[in-house]
């Protein structure tokens, strides 16, 4: 009876952080479907304020622990922003009878986009070459071009990817386009049928021209990759990390950069976003070899209309008493 009730009034909706979404997103489908109000941003003292009226919150990064949740007395539906829940507190929201969904596959495109932009960006010297040419230097040259940072092409090479999911495996699908051999870590340890070899760990790193990193954050893959682990690398590879900050030892890659152990690093995640003006990373000798970028991985245009549209699809189904990408059964 309370759920038919709840179906027949308008439901109060709640989108807590829509500043991490963008300002170019069409949001006015959400307004359909009840009584919508957006935040921009929601500082952690605000939380409670603002979802216990709510029948539906959508948050993308700000946290709804047990603490806040248990002040709500009228959330039925906590809609995830993301892929990844680990910013609710999914058994206590089960506890409560509160249904959490999430999103998944929406920025595969996006990311192993943005995966190849900032291996060309390293691997062909990019800044360099275009500087070159802005400060005037190559219009002194005395020849047609120049070669002052030579770079290799990817085929034949070996592409290393840790983390065989959904985008590793777009990835790799590129990767083999553009000639590469693919092989992978498996960081679950699940064991699948797969058309590329599967490594451990070290003999990945040892053969790779080029390693990937497109696994969650987990007890398995926290503090994955060390100094120890950057030793095993090929001093002309270079590592890529698109999954999340904390897989990488951001203090270890540092050292390693500055040692020549391996050419280059580009990160989209660190380990604490947005990043703190002491981080290691902010002061290496040659800033030419890191390539760092502010979690913009999966914002592409396309990847976040589709987010929203998946979130507005969530709630849809949730109105109509079904359960689709529903995170906490």
């Amino acid at each position: 009876m309370q759920i038919k009730k709840f179906f027949e009034k308008k439901p109060k909706i709640v989108f807590l952080d829509t500043k991490t979404i963008g300002e170019d997103i069409d949001l006015s489908a959400l307004e359909k479907l009840g009584d919508f109000i957006a935040y921009p941003i929601t500082k952690p003292e605000e939380r409670v304020k603002r979802i216990q009226n709510a029948d539906i919150v959508i948050t993308n990064k700000v946290v709804l622990d047990k603490k806040t949740i248990e002040k709500s007395k009228s959330l039925k539906l906590i809609c995830v922003a993301a892929t990844g829940t680990n910013n609710v507190d999914l058994q206590y929201a089960k506890e409560k009878g509160i249904i959490v969904t999430n999103v998944a596959g929406y920025s595969t495109y996006s990311v192993a986009q943005h995966t190849f932009g900032m291996l060309f960006y390293l691997l062909e010297n990019l800044k360099h070459y275009d500087e070159y040419v802005k400060n005037g230097n190559y219009s002194k040259n005395d020849i047609f071009t120049y070669i002052g940072r030579p770079f290799w092409e990817l085929k034949n090479k070996v592409w290393g990817i840790i983390g065989l999911g959904t985008i590793g495996k777009e990835v790799a699908k590129i990767a083999t386009a553009f000639g590469a051999h693919v092989i992978y870590y498996s960081t679950s340890g699940v064991k699948r049928e797969e058309p590329y070899p599967a490594l451990d760990l070290e003999n990945l790193l040892k053969i790779s021209d080029v390693v990937s990193i497109h696994a969650p954050l987990t007890e398995k893959t926290k503090n994955l990759i060390t100094y120890e682990k950057l030793r095993l690398m090929k001093p002309s590879s270079i590592l890529l990390n698109l999954g999340r900050g904390g897989i990488v030892n951001e203090k270890d890659l540092a050292k390693a950069l500055d040692e020549g152990l391996i050419y280059g690093a580009g990160l989209d995640v660190l380990e604490k976003e947005p990043i703190e003006p002491d981080n290691p990373l902010l002061k290496i000798k040659n800033k030419e070899k890191l390539l760092i970028t502010p979690h913009i991985a999966w914002t592409s245009k396309e990847a976040r209309e589709k987010l929203i549209e998946e979130i507005i699809e969530n709630i849809k189904a949730f109105l109509k008493g079904e359960k689709r990408n529903v995170v906490n059964l």
